[in-house]
């Protein structure tokens, strides 16, 4: 297992390495620095989205991108919103990239 990044040093790293890719993102909410979860929504800007939220592999134990809504995007905006006032420590981050980019897969991102 390695070193747990803040959750504030994680959102800036995955940010830096968007935009050196020259892919737009935003923080649309600002959570915890220190321990608040990320929610990743991918904005293809034809109407539709997928948010993406970090859980538990069983079968290795480590840490995962799993799928937390997809849709149009207005409904997956509800679910965020939903979300977000359950934990106001939440970062939620929104990439927006045609081709629904998002480096989650990326070493040192996926994990």
């Amino acid at each position: 297992m390695g070193i747990r990044l803040t959750s504030g040093m994680w959102v800036s790293a995955y940010l830096n390495r968007l935009r050196l890719a020259d892919i737009p993102v935003y923080v649309t909410a600002r959570g915890d620095d220190t321990a608040g979860a990320v929610i990743v929504k991918s904005a293809t800007l034809d109407g539709r989205a997928r948010a993406f939220q970090r859980s538990v592999d069983f079968a290795t134990g480590g840490r995962v991108w799993v799928t937390l809504a997809e849709g149009p995007e207005p409904e997956v905006d509800a679910t965020l919103a939903r979300q977000r006032a359950r934990d106001p420590d939440l970062w939620l981050i929104e990439v927006e990239d045609r081709q629904g980019r998002t480096l989650l897969d990326e070493d040192g991102l996926r994990d």
